[in-house]
């Protein structure tokens, strides 16, 4: 059985709420849950106390045991200093610029300064 810390969706329509749970990674996304461990309320400022709420000693208990925490929730779990932040770049590969584009940047950088 292969264990995910996972986002599951609750709330009213267009007001997102989210329970943090352990769960097996067969089941649906707000489907049967193993252990709610947290909430996450993306409503709330960046910096609000109660946006992110996890339970520490439950989530280092099921990392211990190898559930595997998705994206986002790694990313919750790193900023609380229970895991090692994961590495995400800032900007993908694919979005960047191409070759012509930059060129033509460049000539105009060129041109404004002239």
């Amino acid at each position: 059985m292969s264990l995910k810390i996972r986002l599951a969706r609750a709330g009213a329509k267009k007001r997102p709420f989210y329970h943090i749970v352990v769960a097996d990674s067969r089941s649906p996304r707000d489907g049967k849950f193993i252990e709610r461990i947290g909430t996450y309320n993306p409503m709330l400022p960046a910096d609000h106390e109660d946006r992110i709420r996890l339970v520490t000693d439950r989530v280092t208990h099921w990392l211990s045991q190898g559930a595997q925490a998705t994206d986002r929730v790694a990313r919750f779990i790193g900023k609380a200093g229970l895991a090692p932040m994961p590495a995400f770049r800032e900007q993908p590969v694919q979005s960047a610029p191409k070759k012509k584009a930059q060129e033509r940047a460049a000539e105009r950088a060129k041109a404004a300064e002239a």
